[in-house]
């Protein structure tokens, strides 16, 4: 299993403290011959960093290109699909489609389409529950507009969840990036909006599983 690079520091610190909390516990309990309890003990600190470490998998998956389609840019689930009035950089009606990552699901995000990297934001902000309506302005979170190689503009964000604490993108203004590449990861669970424009053919409905850089979401005019 290949682990993604921003795990590395977390996997690391968790091992350390769960051997230091064992350490402890071995102490403790083999003093007053408490086996059953240390052996109960240890294997949740094992399991515990093991589910740390299967957080940050990297999954090995195949690079599909087709640019009349939107790929889901996360694993997860659909949670919201409606028109909404983008007002931070389009100002303008687009469809929106929202998926939201569980705390088991792989973190890592992909480019949904391909094209140039025409405008990115980070914004600071709260940790709302991910799947609050107010999460796409109020929470902490990045915003990046992709203008594909026949001039349509896509903008996605992602968003911090309660538990997320941490949004890593690897978007730079100017840039070239390529449909499906990797263009970041959130740590913990967390949830993407996509914005589309309003007259695209959507794919999925509420409720609907998708599979990051795998699951046709959309398919463009």
């Amino acid at each position: 299993m290949k682990i993604n690079k921003e795990g590395y520091k977390i996997i690391g610190l968790t091992g350390v403290v769960c051997f230091l909390l064992w350490a402890l516990m071995y102490y403790l309990m083999s003093r007053h011959a408490e086996a059953g309890l240390l052996w109960f003990g240890s294997i949740l600190l094992v399991l515990f960093w093991f589910f740390i470490v299967a957080f940050f998998r990297e999954p090995r998956r195949v690079k599909i290109h087709d640019a009349e389609l939107v790929f889901a840019p996360c694993d997860g689930r659909v949670v919201v699909t409606e028109m909404v009035h983008e007002s931070e950089y389009l100002d303008r009606e687009m469809l929106q489609i929202s998926i939201f990552m569980s705390i088991t699901n792989v973190h890592m995000n992909w480019v949904p389409v391909g094209g140039t990297v025409e405008y990115f934001k980070y914004h600071p902000g709260r940790f709302l529950v991910a799947w609050h309506p107010k999460s796409s302005t109020e929470n902490e979170r990045t915003t990046t507009v992709v203008r594909t190689p026949d001039g349509k503009e896509v903008l996605f964000r992602q968003i911090a969840g309660l538990i997320a604490r941490r949004i890593v993108s690897y978007m730079k203004v100017g840039s070239k990036v390529e449909q499906n590449s990797v263009c970041g990861f959130i740590k913990f669970g967390s949830r993407i909006d996509i914005l589309l424009p309003k007259d695209t053919e959507l794919l999925v409905e509420i409720g609907d599983p998708v599979v990051g850089s795998q699951t046709p979401i959309a398919r463009l005019k």
